[in-house]
């Protein structure tokens, strides 16, 4: 068996791989190829940094890098990682970040990081060995809302280029996923919901997945998150949310307060590859 980078992989090859690794996994996996397509593309995948292990011409396992600058680091996130069942327990994942952490520091790569399931302590001992640490311990949800439809909620539709990222409150605890470089590349609508003339919070939401990408609040007034969620209310009914920083209190507080669903816990795990 040998590792190279997926670059002459055609992408139905890599799915097929990837939908095969993932059979029975936490959580069930979309099959649709045209999910994928659009998700890794805007994640920034780049496949002549991404890995795979072959036997022989068949791809066996993976490494799928999104690469991009990301709070002033030129950063490779591993978006999937996998090795199908019959390949399993032959330390491919190993083997693959053996070749992999040495092309991307010859490649200008300052960080690798990755995110895995909490309950999943094999793989976390295995990138533990690697290198990797924790760096972050985020929660995950998904669940209905209710918007009180007595409530006058204003809200605008802003466009997302020429938005203040940058003032917005704690950037730096979002994940890759919902980070303002992947978010302003995927299919997300940005509000500002407004509280007596002042822009009080914004969300980003993928109307059509659902998925609340970012959401905050600019005030200290806690009715604030109440409105916020009207607000969302009466965008979508349901939402998920995906990787809450656990240091995030007032946000996890109201979170709990919705009685939303808490389906499955992550870690964000770093390796530096400069000095």
């Amino acid at each position: 068996m040998k590792v190279d980078n997926l670059s002459k992989v055609s992408f139905g090859e890599i799915i097929d791989c990837f939908l095969k690794a993932f059979e029975n996994y936490y959580v069930k996996m979309p099959t649709d190829q045209e999910y994928y397509r659009q998700r890794w593309k805007a994640a920034k995948v780049d496949f002549n940094l991404s890995y795979g292990m072959f036997d022989d011409e068949k791809l066996v396992g993976f490494i799928i890098h999104a690469v991009d600058k990301r709070l002033g680091l030129q950063t490779a996130f591993n978006t999937a990682t996998g090795v199908i069942p019959a390949y399993r327990g032959k330390r491919i994942v190993q083997s693959i970040y053996d070749f992999a952490l040495r092309d991307l520091r010859k490649n200008g790569i300052e960080k690798s990081v990755l995110e895995v399931i909490t309950d999943n302590e094999r793989a976390v001992r295995a990138y533990q060995k690697v290198g990797f640490k924790i760096c972050k311990d985020y929660r995950c949800y998904s669940g209905k809302i209710n918007s009180n439809s007595d409530s006058t909620i204003e809200m605008q539709k802003i466009t997302m280029e020429e938005y203040h990222w940058d003032q917005l409150p704690n950037q730096q605890f979002y994940s890759w996923d919902f980070q303002k470089e992947t978010i302003l590349e995927g299919h997300y609508t940005l509000y500002e919901v407004i509280w007596e003339g002042k822009s009080e919070s914004y969300f980003a939401i993928d109307i059509k997945k659902k998925y609340l990408g970012q959401f905050d609040v600019f005030s200290q007034d806690q009715k604030a998150w109440e409105r916020l969620f009207n607000a969302i209310g009466k965008v979508v009914d349901e939402v998920k949310i995906i990787n809450v920083d656990h240091r995030l209190e007032d946000k996890l507080n109201y979170i709990s307060f919705l009685k939303l669903n808490n389906i499955v816990n992550q870690f964000e795990m770093e390796l530096m590859l400069i000095d």
